[in-house]
């Protein structure tokens, strides 16, 4: 884009301004558009600024210190909640592929791996990048540096059908591309989005479409099995291995890695290779407690096998990650509050993270005739909410509700709840009521100051079938979450042989706005020293309890982070011994 000079000295001038003002807030900024307007009265707006801010920078027209950047960043970006959590999240999706399950609520797009629709925003992008991990990947990163963001600490989010249904060879290429495409992402310098021109589609949608027709041969597995090109492709170990080593070091560095798999494909092996990509958090379809409603809905596992899938996650370190869907056919409200609370009182659940799905009618699906038939109906609004509302309220501290409902287009739905902001209805009725909300999501810090000096260590402990499990956090004197940790004191042996006799931290995180790897910002609680005060209270709680071994199930990028607190590299996690 070309300027003219009266453009130019606006632009740089009102950039600088914003830079040095230490305005790295929204307001602020904004207070500084509008008092410094264009000609003719009008201001900017901050995307346009962004903009224009990354033109130049690459045109060499205009050079910021790094503090200057990060302060001038903050305050233009958009989106701003992507990055508040303490990490930046990019969202790939596998190609379409068979999947071993039946459940009759499932979306059949044949254009997306199963229980997707191309109309959901990450479907979309998925789909106009061709589904290649690479590709996905970089010109998710862009996006995200162009808008404002800090791309250099990423959690990876790989959702698709079920995981490890898809062949070996495929999961260790999909990891690689898409750890490849970190390693070659530098954000301190202008990077523009890659064309999917030169890659194939994986799968032949409009044959795709004839072929289904057929009324034969019309599930999506037969019509996508019939219709997909796998990746040729030849990925060894060895490649993976050297692409995490590269990430280490990398710009944008993985620190978590989640994938998603039914209960019933988790086991001892399944663990193992899921670790071996780097894993550190697992989404499972959980959906409902009950043997009955789970066959009911043709969900192909039984409650008991749910409990060993937690088992063998909890024992091997994994953050485990639930989906959860009320109003399945063969439920009802009372039912569905009553699994809800059993999935938090029984020592074989007590998931770490939670995505509330309500269960909706898509067109196509088997549930479709049974609606037809009278023998099952969405949930009215008010009955939903009211469901919502106990759940929010329910959820313990250590928990977090990351989604409530699925980013459907309400067009996709013929039945059932449309509404994506329930959860801010219910939270809004929670608040109303004076009702104390405790799960992590609604506790985290985001934009607020935090005064490091008064900030309490809380510990909760709480039992589960293998193991004392210990979340300990930092919180401020209103109960506001700046960081925690979650430690794993197993009471029996693992499945993992490198785990022996060890106690396990499944995770750290430090909340509040993303800061870049090697900086730090007055009141901010990331890279204040929180992570460090975390490990040495979980080293003393370990030595009380018995254990001389701790271990961590470390992301490929927090290693080095890991390593200079005296972890050493083993085979598949990071360890050290207490004294």
């Amino acid at each position: 884009m070309k300027y003219s000079d009266k453009e130019l000295n606006y632009y740089v001038d009102i950039i600088t301004k914003i830079a040095k003002s230490g305005a790295d807030n929204r307001d602020a900024v904004k207070s500084v558009l509008n008092s410094t307007p264009l000609t003719g009265g009008k201001s900017l707006s901050k995307a346009n600024l962004l903009e224009i801010y990354q033109d130049l920078k690459k045109m060499g027209l205009i050079s910021l210190r790094l503090e200057e950047e990060k302060t001038l960043l903050n305050g233009l970006k958009k989106k701003f909640i992507r990055s508040l959590s303490g990490v930046t999240t990019v969202t790939v999706l596998t190609m379409p592929y068979p999947c071993p399950g039946k459940c009759i609520f499932c979306p059949n797009d044949i254009r997306m791996p199963k229980s997707y629709i191309a109309s959901e925003p990450g479907a979309q992008r998925a789909l106009a990048n061709k589904f290649d991990p690479y590709l996905q990947t970089y010109n998710r990163l862009v996006a995200l540096s162009k808008n404002g963001h800090p791309v250099d600490k990423i959690e990876m989010i790989v959702l698709g059908g079920t995981w490890t249904f898809y062949p070996e060879n495929y999961r260790r290429w999909f990891i690689l591309r898409c750890f490849q495409a970190l390693n070659d992402f530098d954000g301190r310098n202008g990077n523009e989005s890659l064309s999917p021109a030169q890659v194939a589609l994986p799968i032949d949608l409009a044959t795709a479409a004839e072929y289904g027709k057929n009324k034969e041969h019309s599930s999506y597995n037969h019509v996508v099995a019939k219709n997909i090109t796998l990746p040729d492709v030849d990925c060894t170990w060895d490649d993976l291995d050297k692409a995490f080593v590269d990430n280490e070091q990398a710009y944008a560095r993985c620190v978590g890695l989640s994938l998603e798999t039914r209960p019933d494909e988790i086991n001892e092996n399944t663990v193992i290779e899921l670790r071996k990509l780097g894993a550190t958090k697992i989404q499972m379809g959980v959906q409902a407690l009950d043997d009955v409603i789970l066959s009911l809905n043709k969900r192909g596992h039984t409650v008991a096998v749910i409990a060993n899938a937690f088992k063998l996650l909890r024992l091997a370190g994994f953050k485990i990650q639930v989906h959860w869907m009320p109003n399945l056919y063969g439920s009802n409200p009372q039912k569905d509050l009553e699994m809800f609370f059993e999935l938090f009182s029984n020592v074989n659940f007590k998931p770490d993270e939670l995505k509330i799905y309500p269960c909706s009618l898509i067109p196509g699906t088997e549930l479709e005739q049974i609606y037809e038939n009278k023998k099952w109906a969405p949930y009215d609004e008010k009955i939903m909410l009211g469901l919502i509302v106990d759940f929010i309220k329910n959820t313990p501290r250590y928990c977090r509700i990351t989604r409530v409902i699925r980013d459907i287009p309400s067009n996709e739905i013929a039945a059932g709840n449309g509404k994506t902001n329930l959860r801010q209805d219910a939270e809004l009725i929670l608040e109303k009521e004076g009702t104390k909300v405790v799960e992590i999501r609604s506790r985290e810090i985001r934009e607020k100051a935090v005064d490091l000096d008064s900030l309490v260590l809380k510990e909760t402990f709480y039992s589960t079938s293998i193991s004392e499990e210990c979340f300990l956090e930092f919180v401020t004197l209103d109960d506001k979450l700046a960081g925690f940790l979650r430690l794993s004191l197993p009471s029996e042996s693992p499945t993992i042989s490198e785990l022996s006799s060890s106690a396990v931290i499944r995770e750290i995180h430090v909340y509040g706005q993303s800061l870049s790897l090697g900086t730090n910002s007055a009141g901010k609680a990331q890279h204040s020293g929180l992570g460090k005060r975390l490990i040495q209270r979980a080293e003393e709680i370990c030595l009380l309890k018995g254990y001389s071994k701790l271990s961590v199930i470390s992301a490929i990028g927090t290693r080095e982070y890991y390593r200079k607190r005296g972890f050493r590299d083993g085979q598949l996690y990071q360890y050290k011994f207490l004294s």
